[in-house]
């Protein structure tokens, strides 16, 4: 029988656990498995991979260079049979944002990638009693608002259906790297476990207005929230991640092209590039190219803070650094290197072409982002269920 629905006046203890959960070990299965970062957040807290999954061969190609890979299966994962997936205690998917994007086609979770997450749910489905009794989900925040609140009502409903209860966080990478990169956050849990309740912790930074409306609206939801610490204070810069690239390096743009993007800036953004340039101290700052009324626009960010990485599609997609101050100014492209340090990913081996990279770290989680989850929430879990 469900447990009755959360309020946000409800404490709830829940009866012991059975004997199915004790003793649980910090294995887990990761489908849209990506390049491995997911995966890397988690070993750092203590979890241990035991299958993983994706579709993209070169993501994988990138994942077995930095981890073993006998344990990765390549391919559609509604064509994987659940009686392969191991038994495990965690099961994590960074389901494709496409179609939940703002920049998408706003198809939402019937379009053709953002869909898979429903080859997710099929395969928990069919694992029935080995089902994981953790699941962690991971999107970009417009997963909230997708057909007007419809898709992410949908998947938790689903989940609740094969007995789950939820909670969801929104965390920003700048939290913790100077990357400004927001990201969704689904905690689901067998709801027969013996996990504290309790919802009076509604509106934070974790919890910010959009989602606790959500929940407050939908209490048809079988909503199981968690108290957790405070975030850190996110003072990581900018400048701390770049590589010390020479004046004569071929990464940097020629005065032609540079001026050519200064030019492509609105009044307001060129006037902060001119502050910058003219100052008796370098400053750095990342400008992305966007399309405003049919027309490029250069649009600058100079807080120390890089915009969020996106996969290299096009153009527009490239995230681009401007050195400036004593009266110069030096433009180039953020280097993989740097977009692994964005992803708090410092040690990943990168041995692919310079796109290939770019598209691997855009399409992936932030590091330090999954290892805090891991510690303040995942972890804590698996030892309340063992001590259940």
């Amino acid at each position: 029988m469900n447990e009755p629905v959360v309020t946000a006046a409800t404490f709830t203890n829940h009866p012991a656990a059975t004997n199915h959960y004790n003793s649980l070990p910090p294995t887990v299965a990761e489908f849209f498995a990506g390049i491995g970062l997911m995966r890397m957040g988690l070993e750092r807290a203590g979890w241990s991979v035991e299958f993983a999954n994706d579709i993209d061969p070169k993501k994988w190609q990138m994942y077995a260079t930095n981890y073993p890979a006998n344990h990765f299966v390549l391919g559609d994962i509604h064509l994987i049979d659940p009686a392969t997936v191991p038994t495990v205690t965690l099961a994590t998917a960074s389901f494709p944002c496409t179609d939940l994007s703002l920049a998408g086609g706003r198809a939402g979770l019937a379009g053709a990638q953002s869909g898979a997450f429903w080859g997710f749910l099929n395969i928990l489905k069919g694992m029935e009693t080995r089902r994981p009794p953790i699941v962690l989900l991971e999107n970009v925040p417009s997963f909230l608002t997708s057909h007007g609140g419809q898709d992410f009502h949908r998947a938790m409903c689903a989940l609740n259906d094969l007995g789950y209860a939820v909670d969801a966080v929104i965390i920003d990478a700048a939290w913790f790297v100077p990357q400004s990169r927001q990201r969704l956050f689904v905690i689901a849990v067998q709801q027969e476990l013996p996990i504290e309740v309790k919802t009076d912790t509604f509106l934070s930074k974790l919890r910010p207005k959009a989602l606790t409306s959500f929940i407050s609206s939908h209490l048809d939801i079988n909503w199981r929230l968690r108290v957790l610490p405070e975030l850190p204070s996110g003072s990581a810069t900018l400048d701390e991640i770049l590589e010390d690239l020479p004046a004569n390096a071929s990464e940097w743009w020629d005065e032609k092209r540079s001026m050519y993007l200064l030019s492509q800036m609105s009044d307001r953004h060129r006037e902060v590039a001119e502050k910058m340039i003219a100052n008796d101290k370098l400053s750095y700052g990342t400008v992305f190219r966007r399309t405003r009324n049919g027309v490029y626009v250069a649009e600058l960010r100079s807080d120390g803070i890089a915009g969020c990485l996106r996969t290299p599609k096009g153009g527009s997609s490239q995230q681009i650094l401007i050195k400036a101050g004593f009266g110069t100014v030096s433009v180039r492209n953020l280097t993989p290197r740097e977009c692994a340090r964005l992803m708090g990913a410092e040690e990943y081996v990168i041995d692919v072409p310079r796109n290939q990279a770019l598209f691997g770290f855009g399409d992936a989680v932030c590091v330090p982002v999954v290892e805090w989850i891991s510690r303040n929430y995942l972890m804590p879990l698996l030892v309340e269920m063992n001590d259940g």
